[in-house]
């Protein structure tokens, strides 16, 4: 396997009474501050290599934080979505940030929204990857994976936690087959993923996350589906800061058209199409999308 760049701090951050919240340091400590929210499944650690060593190049510190119920951080369900922004809120206090930029991967995108629309005098702008839409309410767009989760959320609300733990049990005992189990699931994904999944640098950052998150704990993406399927505890609408949405025109999991949706509900946003790409087009495209939240937050003057 290729060198990973390893994190500069890592540890936990107490949110609340018995509960803490993991985090992945990156880059400069003294650089702009970006927090990096993982996808659904993922850890702290999903943050391409490129992007890591480009942090450094260019004076930036990117945070990635464990959701509840993976890697370091307690399991919680949050009531809704905007329930997060609490917790980030609090992380932010304790690393020293107070301004900041924000990335939100797929499953990490409401959450990204959430913080964005509760902290827009800290959040200076925010970008979103492939990222997850409503599924109830007013701003909901139907289809997609969270069509199927909707339908599964109840199920989970009760199972979700035992199915997590086997889970993070398996992964303990499958260090050996995790490099051809992510092969494999890149044969099964479309052409765009599978060529993705196939470079080494991928391929590593994924095993390095999977293997430092989900041998802890794996609760974190059935408390996602379950939360996602909620209301989100905010309109898509009262997001004011600058919205940056990357989307893949062939995205197998989260279609084109949500990302379509939720621009056309953001007050101020852009929608970068990426031609040809699918799902997890966003990471392979990681220091062009953080190269233009930087040149926001110049034009912004803050």
């Amino acid at each position: 396997m290729m060198d990973v760049v390893r994190p500069k701090i890592e540890g936990s951050v107490a949110v609340g009474e018995g509960r803490r919240i993991g985090f992945a340091e990156f880059g400069s400590p003294h650089g702009r501050a970006v927090f990096w929210l993982h996808g659904t499944p993922g850890a702290r650690r999903q943050i391409p290599l490129e992007a890591r060593r480009w942090a450094d190049e260019e004076n930036i510190r990117i945070i990635g934080l464990d959701r509840p119920g993976v890697g370091s951080s307690t399991p919680y369900r949050y009531p809704s979505v905007l329930g997060f922004a609490d917790d980030l809120r609090t992380v932010a206090d304790t690393l020293g940030v107070d301004q900041m930029a924000i990335i939100g991967l797929s499953g990490g995108g409401p959450y990204a929204l959430g913080v964005a629309a509760a902290m827009p005098e800290r959040v200076v702008v925010a970008g979103i990857l492939g990222g997850v839409a409503p599924t109830v309410g007013p701003d909901a767009v139907s289809g997609g994976a969270m069509e199927l989760g909707k339908h599964a959320a109840g199920v989970l609300e009760v199972a979700g936690a035992p199915i997590g733990r086997t889970v993070s049990s398996f992964i303990r005992v499958a260090r050996p087959i995790a490099s051809p189990a992510i092969g494999i699931y890149g044969l099964l994904s479309p052409k765009a993923d599978r060529q993705l999944l196939a470079r080494p640098e991928f391929k590593a950052m994924f095993l390095d996350d999977l293997l430092n998150g989900g041998r802890h704990r794996m609760e974190a993406p059935f408390a996602d589906v379950v939360v996602f399927s909620r209301d989100w505890g905010f309109r898509v609408g009262d997001v004011t800061v600058p919205v940056r949405w990357w989307h893949g025109d062939r995205d197998h999991i989260i279609p084109h058209r949500h990302g379509e949706h939720m621009v056309d509900l953001l007050p101020d946003a852009k929608l970068f199409t990426m031609s040809g790409d699918s799902h997890l087009g966003g990471l392979g495209m990681a220091t062009d999308i953080l190269a233009e939240l930087m040149s926001v937050w110049d034009d912004s003057g803050r």
